[in-house]
């Protein structure tokens, strides 16, 4: 029997624009196509892409029953949900937006806490170039810098001084 290789699994860098150059239908949209759902489970300070979150799919979501109030997860693990933003300038590809959701999620009983409209506003905000990480623990910032260094410093380097300072890197 085959052992199936893990496939690596890479942010989206952006698509060129359909509606460029015309100013018809679909101009003014944000596009998904450039944004990438990572998850940080901060109990094993692991960082890793997962791209299944875009609908709530990720192996962490997976089976579990989401409810709104997290006291009805008392024995919740914690996680972060990521929206990672990536843009282009002159100098190349650079993460853009940056925002975290908290998730807690408890496999024993199958239940979890999310706030969906917190994601979704969340996820609109990263793909406006926006940085929301202050709420984050130190522990998991650092898991998000390292993981962001790691996986391509060029971009870490052209990454806004904002993203950087906000995550206590600097």
């Amino acid at each position: 029997m085959e052992e199936k290789k893990k496939k690596k699994v890479d942010f989206n860098i952006i698509k060129s624009d359909p509606t460029d150059g015309h100013g018809g239908f679909g101009v003014g949209t944000l596009s998904l196509d450039n944004v990438t759902p990572v998850i940080i489970d901060v109990d094993a300070g692991e960082a890793s892409i997962e791209v299944g979150a875009m609908h709530a799919r990720s192996p962490v979501e997976k089976g579990i029953k989401f409810l709104k109030s997290k006291e009805e997860v008392p024995n919740g693990k914690p996680y972060w949900l990521m929206w990672v933003t990536i843009d282009r300038k002159e100098g190349g590809a650079y993460y853009a937006g940056v925002t975290a959701c908290e998730m807690t999620v408890d496999r024993e009983i199958r239940r979890g806490y999310k706030s969906l409209p917190e994601h979704v506003n969340r996820m609109d905000k990263s793909i406006k170039r926006h940085i929301i990480v202050d709420h984050m623990d130190e522990k998991s910032k650092k898991v998000l810098t390292d993981f962001l260094k790691n996986h391509d410093a060029g971009m870490w380097e052209r990454s806004a001084e904002q993203l950087k300072i906000d995550l206590q890197a600097i």
